[in-house]
């Protein structure tokens, strides 16, 4: 593994632990394989990475292969903004709290393959954005969430193959939206116990081989249970290569 510098150096390059009056701060900027990071922060307006992806961002540029990610946040009004690119990676990650922003773009500039998460919320009005294989290969993807709050937005899109994942949600007032984008084999479990929920699942699994005899793939499946008051729910679902 190869980082930007070795040794004692490491704490204030790669991982550079910045000052703050109210806040803590972890910058990181890290380039190599088979690196194993695990971050817990507790506590308030607490940030990983940049404020946003519109300017003045610092670090959370990770490339390489073969990652693991634990991250832990308990608390309110916490960040997490940044930039991977990684194969054969896993994230384990775990927010409580409330009020928390999570954006990450994953693969932007290089292939993302073979990705395993593993995601548990607690908490209200959370908000996050996952954007992974816009730009390059993102094979193989495994995702579980487990979401209990009201009130959260959650947009994730994967433009992966071989895609499965498996959300659970409870509390009112959710708004999830998924794309799973220009895949074969493309599959998603979904429950759902809550009121007022707006959910949206675009399944676009690829181009079919024949038009007028059918084709046993690529294949897309949509498994729900529903539990729910005034809820809204649209599933667009179709072989073909463009976006809905």
């Amino acid at each position: 593994m190869r980082i930007l510098l070795l040794g004692l150096s490491l704490l204030f390059s790669s991982f550079t632990f910045a000052q703050a009056t109210d806040d803590n701060e972890i910058w990181i900027d890290q380039v190599g394989d088979t690196l194993t990071l695990y971050i817990d922060q507790i506590g308030f307006g607490n940030k990983i990475g940049a404020d946003d992806f519109s300017g003045s961002a610092d670090y959370m540029d990770i490339t390489g292969a073969s990652l693991t990610f634990d991250l832990d946040f308990i608390g309110n009004q916490n960040l997490l903004f940044g930039a991977l690119v990684a194969d054969s990676s896993s994230y384990t990650i775990n927010f409580t709290g409330d009020s928390n922003e999570l954006d990450w773009s994953i693969g932007s500039t290089g292939s993302a393959d073979s990705s395993n998460y593993n995601i548990a919320v607690t908490g209200d009005s959370n908000t996050w954005d996952i954007d992974q294989g816009s730009a390059a290969s993102a094979e193989r993807l495994d995702l579980d969430l487990a979401l209990i709050g009201n009130s959260n937005i959650f947009d994730l899109d994967f433009e992966a193959d071989d895609a499965t994942w498996n959300f659970d949600i409870t509390g009112d007032s959710n708004n999830i939206n998924t794309l799973q984008n220009d895949g074969a084999d493309a599959e998603i479990t979904f429950v759902l116990v809550g009121d007022s929920a707006d959910i949206d699942i675009n399944q676009i699994s690829g181009t079919c081989a024949s038009q007028t005899t059918g084709c046993s793939t690529p294949s897309g499946i949509i498994d729900m249970e529903v539990d729910s008051d005034n809820a809204t729910i649209q599933i667009n679902q179709k072989d073909s290569a463009n976006d809905s």
